[in-house]
């Protein structure tokens, strides 16, 4: 990796803290927003096996949510636009936006409970998850939603919202100039019209190979590149891919870390990424500050709280 210095990070995004009034390159961030319910488990138990867990824990997550926190801390002027229910859950996460800094005009009440995901974490530090999405499932955009995305610079979307919505949403953005940021997960079905919509695809590897039928990343990465979106592959341990026009431009590589939790990696990565190029930041660099936060984020434990503040974050 490119060493530039522990300034270039204060350069990278305390320049925009200090223009938070007017906003510079604010983001709009429309998607999930759950309670995580997370197992701590020493492995996946076997059908009908019973196995007993170490630790129980209950914390904000949701890839939206996940997202909207990492470019908030990043330091990005961050709009939510969400639902949750009316329940203590609802309440509860959406105090911890506004605690984090993130616009929750527009995270909207309604009468279908909180997301909820169930996360089973083994001792090797992966993870596996069920989604009962509840609120996520609204599939309203109303004119106020879009006049938030309309005042952004960067629109910024995942699954786990119905796919009406996010065709909706991104097709206004696409009219209106502001670039379209895509992490498909978790892949579902026929997501065509959202890649086209896309201007930055961010999938991880397995998604990519999934989404292009490819067998390895870098032949992903030039399949979905040529469909139109800058492609960046998220690659784990190993960084980062990133192709343009059908082409491999580079790779980044990771800072090699000790995992405890990957829960939060890829929405880590997405939320620095697109904080950075909100303020112009050159593409390359910007990519490998955001694999730095998120080789940081997998050091900790949780999904939101995992994600590191970017006075930590040193490229």
């Amino acid at each position: 990796m490119t060493r530039t210095g522990t300034n270039d990070n204060e350069r990278i995004f305390g320049a925009h803290r200090r223009q938070r009034e007017p906003p510079v390159g604010a983001i709009s961030v429309l998607g999930s927003a759950n309670m995580d319910l997370v197992f701590h488990q020493p492995r996946r138990p076997e059908p009908g096996e019973t196995i007993v867990g170490s630790r129980f824990a209950i914390g904000p997550g949701g890839k939206g949510l996940n997202q909207a926190v990492a470019a908030s801390r990043a330091g990005a002027d961050v709009r939510m636009i969400s639902a949750i229910g009316s329940d203590d859950f609802g309440t509860q996460l959406h105090a911890w936006l506004t605690f984090e800094g993130i616009d929750t005009t527009f995270v909207r009440r309604v009468a279908e409970s909180t997301g909820v995901a169930q996360i089973s974490l083994t001792a090797d530090g992966e993870n596996t998850i069920v989604i009962i999405p509840g609120a996520n499932d609204s599939a309203v955009l109303s004119d106020d939603d879009r006049a938030i995305i309309d005042s952004t610079s960067h629109l910024v979307v995942q699954l786990e919202r119905p796919k009406a919505l996010l065709q909706k949403a991104m097709s206004f953005a696409r009219t209106r100039g502001i670039t379209t940021v895509l992490t498909p997960a978790p892949v579902r079905g026929d997501i065509d019209e959202l890649i086209d919509l896309s201007d930055i695809l961010v999938p991880n590897e397995g998604e990519a190979l999934m989404l292009s039928g490819e067998s390895d990343a870098d032949a992903a990465a030039r399949v979905l590149s040529a469909r139109g979106p800058l492609t960046i592959v998220t690659l784990g341990p190993r960084g980062a891919l990133v192709a343009e026009h059908g082409k491999i431009l580079y790779s980044v590589p990771a800072p090699q870390v000790e995992p405890v939790d990957t829960t939060a990696a890829g929405d880590t990565f997405v939320g620095y990424l697109v904080a950075a190029l909100a303020i112009d930041t050159p593409l390359r660099l910007a990519v490998e500050v955001a694999t730095v936060a998120a080789s940081l984020s997998v050091t900790r434990l949780g999904a939101a709280e995992s994600i590191p503040h970017a006075a930590d974050v040193k490229v």
